[in-house]
């Protein structure tokens, strides 16, 4: 299959250094989904992490920028800003850190294979604006993966702004568009980060879950319902983000395994792809038969798992400045309702990037057609080009 990061000869590199297309959704190569009875009984390792260990302890999973940090990000920035390349551009060839790379390999190291999460604090966000906040944060980010589209207009840095969507209206509405409560999920992509701009008058706060440690827990007290989290019955709305021909849905498991690919030092992993807004919004489609209605099995299942995170989540308060960055592969994260202060005092908003890890480095080796490519995952429609809008549009 052709790759899709090749670059049309029309389309200059700086603007778009990674390809102008992330792949997109999709399902997976249902040849390498394997039998529950394949499944580990149990998950081992760092990435099974309970609450208890980090939550008395959050000089284990945050970091305050120091002064030199800072002032490497802003050299960093100004330079690139002086450049007037376009946000998209934005490399680690054209926005070197020296002194930080180091570290930013380490927290990349844990966020693919280790705990998956770090809080940073201290980004001077309300002394640079959001313009040279946004080059810094993504800049930031180019050390930690590729960013892809998250939405059909190619937004390759999001807003997480309540803009007046209707959140009951879940077959077409994106929920992070809303102030209602996100319930544990994980995103399109191999990494997400959120850049805390302003925060709301009460609520909008963050919760994280081990899947590793779901998994275990369900292992240990229903393995009936890990059974049919495994098994290819799930469908997924697209909500109308699909290119030219492509099915409003997609099947697949929500809980499945990497691909074997022989090493015995690394076996393969439980892989968690969840977000029930998606399974619950596809009544348009059951109701006219041309998918199958969620099973009483599906429904306890989905009620199961959220349950089953809110029991051992960590709990966070983004502050303005704090940057938060999650695994998408072994960490579901939540977000509870929240209300916005009254104008002229600013929304709630949260810069997002979506990163992805290609499995060439060292990033999951997962049973989909585009493992290998460097914009795996995220949202495509047809050749909408990336873009990095300042703001919620």
């Amino acid at each position: 299959m052709a790759t899709l990061t090749q670059q049309p000869a029309a389309v200059p590199l700086d603007v778009f250094p990674d390809g102008l297309k992330t792949t997109g959704q999709h399902a997976p190569l249902y040849d390498h989904l394997v039998p529950f009875e394949k499944f580990p009984k149990k998950i081992e390792g760092p990435t099974v992490w309970d609450p208890e260990d980090y939550r008395n302890t959050p000089e284990r999973w945050t970091h305050r920028f120091t002064s030199e940090e800072i002032e490497e990000l802003s050299v960093a920035s100004d330079n690139f800003l002086n450049n007037k390349i376009p946000l998209t551009g934005i490399s680690k060839s054209n926005f070197p850190l020296p002194n930080l790379a180091g570290r930013l390999d380490q927290l990349r190291a844990d966020l693919v294979d280790g705990k998956g999460f770090i809080l940073f604090k201290g980004f001077p966000v309300e002394k640079w604006g959001n313009h040279k906040s946004a080059v810094a944060y993504m800049g930031l980010g180019t050390y930690l993966g590729y960013f892809v589209s998250q939405n059909s207009r190619g937004h390759v840095l999001g807003h997480v702004k309540d803009v007046g969507d209707d959140p009951t209206q879940i077959d077409s509405v994106r929920i992070y568009r809303t102030n209602a409560r996100q319930f544990f999920h994980a995103d399109d992509s191999d990494v997400v980060g959120l850049l805390c701009i302003a925060r709301a008058l009460e609520g909008g706060e963050s919760d994280i879950a081990s899947s590793h440690l779901v998994y275990n827990i369900l292992a240990a007290e229903r393995p009936d319902v890990l059974k049919t989290l495994t098994d290819p019955i799930w469908y997924f709305d697209r909500k109308g983000e699909t290119s030219t021909g492509q099915d409003e849905y997609i099947r697949t498991s929500v809980i499945y395994m990497e691909r074997d690919d022989g090493n015995a030092a690394k076996p393969p992993r439980v892989y968690t792809k969840w977000d029930p807004y998606y399974v619950r919004s596809l009544s348009r489609f059951s109701d006219a038969g041309v998918i199958p209605p969620l099973s009483a099995a599906q429904v306890e299942a989905l009620e199961v798992l959220e349950a089953t995170c809110n029991r051992v989540s960590l709990h966070m308060i983004l502050e303005v400045g704090d940057i938060q960055f999650v695994s998408n592969s072994h960490v579901l994260h939540a977000r509870t309702a929240y209300t916005d202060h009254a104008p002229p005092t600013p929304r709630r908003h949260l810069m997002r990037l979506w990163l992805a890890t290609p499995e060439h480095e060292g990033g999951w080796r997962l049973p989909f057609w585009d493992s290998n490519e460097k914009k795996r995952g995220g949202i495509q429609v047809d050749d909408q080009a990336p873009v990095a809008p300042l703001d919620a549009e």
